[in-house]
């Protein structure tokens, strides 16, 4: 089944803790401070993967963690980084925070946004040390990760879109054209979800999607409008798949370009071909002359027979706009739409492990998020805890 959308909850690893470790050798009986610092933990990502076609890989599985950072060590050994998750999304994934704002937008390959990143780790007892304090008896815990939860969209990125009424044949035109096997009936709905296709010529490729029959009121969400039209804002090219077999083509083309306006996104101002299917059902071949600057030929064709066909796959390529060429700024840096998730501001208090217990140094937060930490850290039923100054034990 295609997946077009799909929901996530992210976590990022916490960053180990700093080492509380003082040198102790044969001929140093009091050795100076070595406690190494913690790790970071490992990030979550986003990352496309041009081989991807849909978001089914997330429906059996819709939570990810990444791994912890090792905790430091003695002789100032600093801990392992944790482990890191890249997530493999296909080309034109939208990402979509809590609050429905537009996070990321990975519009080609390789493109890769973190959404949420590690906690930085723990400093070590060494860290501490100055001429005056030559022997802290404290490090640092690691900092949590970041967490969030995400929807993954997708909108499909393809040369041309086959547009039209339910029934109208886009499916059967779609398996003439290209590599596509779209399932074709002769019933309405017989496509349920975008299918999509390559033509092939020696110098040039082009992918044409499939999108399910519109109808009336495709544009305010009757039936499944909106996730349907979605697929065809990033179509450089909209074929208009007309059956002249009913009617007068110049009514049904009228219905469609009525949704594709009130839906929006630059559809109604996207260049067209418009598609006379079925003409083996006609005595005569039908006349359509839209007088519409955006249709740039009309094509007259039986999928059935397979008249015109072919004389429309060549066209393809001549009326198809080339993919436009990344932008550069200044700096060379191809300009893409991506935007970075605001990272949440960190807690004004850090955790240190002393060789008592725990210490809070900062601005302590409520009791039930204090305890939270503390667990989180590590301390257990019992332990003594410094706050503020005076000594507590935790319950």
């Amino acid at each position: 089944m295609f997946t077009d959308r799909a929901r996530i909850h992210v976590q990022a690893g916490r960053g180990g803790d700093g080492a509380l470790s003082f040198r102790r050798e044969k001929h140093v009986p009091k050795g100076g401070p070595d406690g190494g610092d913690g790790g970071p933990g490992g990030d979550v990502a986003l990352v496309t993967d041009p081989d991807l076609r849909d978001l089914s890989g997330f429906r059996s599985r819709r939570k990810f963690a990444a791994k912890r950072g090792g905790s430091g060590g003695g002789s100032g050994k600093s801990g392992a980084d944790g482990e890191a998750i890249e997530l493999r999304v296909p080309v034109g994934t939208q990402v979509f925070d809590a609050g429905d704002q537009l996070v990321a937008d990975l519009a080609h390959a390789g493109a890769r946004v973190v959404l949420a990143r590690g906690g930085p780790g723990g400093r070590g007892n060494k860290r501490f040390a100055t001429s005056t304090r030559q022997t802290p008896r404290f490090a640092e815990t690691g900092l949590p990760g970041e967490e969030g939860d995400y929807e993954l969209r997708l909108k499909l990125l393809a040369d041309a879109a086959l547009v039209g009424l339910p029934n109208a044949g886009k499916s059967s035109l779609l398996r003439r054209i290209s590599n596509a096997k779209p399932k074709v009936a002769a019933y309405p709905f017989t496509t349920v979800q975008p299918v999509l296709g390559t033509v092939d010529t020696d110098e040039r490729q082009l992918v044409v999607a499939d999108v399910p029959g519109l109808i009336e009121g495709a544009s305010a969400g009757a039936g499944l409008g909106h996730e349907f039209l979605a697929h065809l804002e990033r179509a450089r090219l909209l074929v208009h798949v007309i059956d002249a077999s009913e009617g007068d083509p110049a009514d049904r083309f009228e219905e469609i370009d009525r949704e594709l306006r009130e839906y929006g996104a630059g559809l109604a101002e996207r260049p067209q071909v418009v598609v006379l299917n079925k003409i083996d059902l006609l005595p005569e071949p039908p006349t359509f002359e839209p007088g519409d600057p955006r249709v740039e030929r009309v094509f007259a064709l039986s999928c059935a027979t397979g008249e015109g066909v072919e004389r429309f796959r060549r066209a393809l390529f001549e009326v198809c706009p080339p993919a436009p060429a990344p932008e550069h700024d200044a700096d060379g840096l191809v300009e893409f739409l991506v935007y970075r998730p605001r990272p949440d501001a960190r807690r004004a208090f850090r955790i240190l492990r002393t060789d008592r217990g725990f210490r809070v140094v900062g601005r302590p937060p409520g009791e039930e998020e204090l305890e939270r930490a503390l667990r989180e850290a590590g301390a257990k039923r019992g332990d003594e805890v410094e706050v503020g100054g005076e000594a507590l034990e935790l319950g």
